[in-house]
């Protein structure tokens, strides 16, 4: 029954992530922690992660900035590895607790960005790119990070959706690849990890057809209210230990 919720909420969050850019980590890691623990949920998310930008970045392969996506990786990959480090050093009640902070504290922190229509360099990207891999070891997705920080680099629609993915899909392969380095990553956890990835590759190859229809205005409240929703969730689970 674990695994039938997993692979529907993944096929949900594959297609939601395949329009706005984000939210699969947020619906996806309240249920994977419930089933299988903090601990196992965050490498579990990171090689399903891996397989759901796959998606992404197939359906929208000759829109890919590549030099967008390299400026902000060149930061990002060594950055993710240092967080993933913490990430192990961490007891499961903190981890619970960290992102659920994280995901609430990003719906004040996105708007606020949001705000400021400031045009993003190549420069700009490399310099977020370090920090923002870092906080991806930790807390599984900054995805409500990324949407802004791409989007105000001036990429759109299709265009941002796989630049976006790209840059992604390298920090969770670095991540992915230091699990394994720390031994955190035992062949259960592929297996659930390939099984989440499934799911969320085959919701993102749903979502191209709908996403020139998405209003705006529609983005910022579903990206609010998963990040609200997962937060409060991960925060309950956190009290609750």
């Amino acid at each position: 029954m674990g695994y039938a919720l997993v692979l529907f909420v993944g096929v949900v969050a594959g297609m939601l992530s395949g329009i706005i850019g984000t939210g699969s980590s947020m619906m996806l890691m309240p249920v994977l922690v419930l089933f299988f623990g903090p601990q196992q949920a965050v490498p579990i998310m990171a090689i399903g992660a891996v397989m759901g930008n796959l998606g992404k970045v197939f359906a929208w392969w000759r829109e890919i900035d590549w030099k967008a996506c390299g400026a902000y990786a060149a930061t990002a990959i060594p950055g993710a590895a240092f967080g993933v480090h913490t990430l192990l050093a961490l007891p499961a009640h903190f981890i619970d607790l960290a992102l659920g902070v994280f995901f609430v504290a990003m719906i004040p922190t996105r708007r606020w960005l949001a705000r400021r229509s400031v045009k993003f360099t190549l420069l700009h990207l490399a310099l977020i790119g370090g920090p923002v891999g870092f906080l991806t070891g930790i807390v599984v997705s900054t995805g409500p990070i990324t949407v802004p920080v791409f989007t105000s680099y001036g990429l759109e629609k299709g265009a941002f959706l796989a630049t976006e993915a790209a840059g992604s899909l390298a920090v969770y392969a670095t991540k992915i690849a230091a699990f394994k380095e720390f031994g955190a990553l035992p062949v259960n956890i592929v297996a659930k990890g390939l099984i989440t990835g499934a799911a969320l590759m085959t919701g993102s190859f749903f979502a191209k057809s709908v996403v020139v229809r998405m209003q705006a205005s529609t983005f910022r409240l579903l990206v609010d209210g998963l990040m609200l929703t997962s937060g409060v969730s991960l925060l309950w689970a956190a009290v609750g230990q």
